[in-house]
């Protein structure tokens, strides 16, 4: 038996708890539902958690990661041939395309994309190749 001490019997969760049990939700196949009961939390609580990691609010340790948190970075030699020069638009330099390769499926996007567009995306084909 767990005793809580204290006016509420509130359980004081620190960041990287939070971070863990929000990330732990997203995983394949994961219910909100069983993630919180198995931590005694509430969904809401759980449903919040994962929205502040997503925007940056909470951060998930480095040291709590299977695989590494960043992109592989793939770099390509460049062509032989003369290189177009960059479009200019009201002074500025704008770069062609981004592209990278997410579960096996090519993806070339405009490198001014909006980034929440951009995350749709790369869920949307995470969930595709499952």
């Amino acid at each position: 038996m767990e005793v809580l001490e204290g006016r509420s019997g509130r359980r004081f969760r620190s960041e990287a708890e939070r971070a863990r049990i929000a990330a732990e939700s997203m995983m394949p196949g994961a219910k909100v539902a069983d993630v919180a009961r198995r931590h005694a939390v509430t969904r809401w609580q759980v449903y919040d958690w994962r929205k502040k990691l997503m925007a940056g609010a909470l951060a998930l340790p480095a040291e709590t990661a299977d695989a590494p948190m960043f992109a592989a970075l793939v770099v390509e030699a460049k062509p032989a041939g003369p290189t177009p020069s960059p479009k200019r638009s009201g002074g500025a330099v704008r770069s062609g395309r981004i592209e990278m390769v997410v579960d096996g499926v090519t993806l070339r996007v405009a490198s001014d994309i909006d980034e929440a567009h951009l995350t749709r995306m790369i869920r949307a084909i995470r969930a595709a190749s499952r």
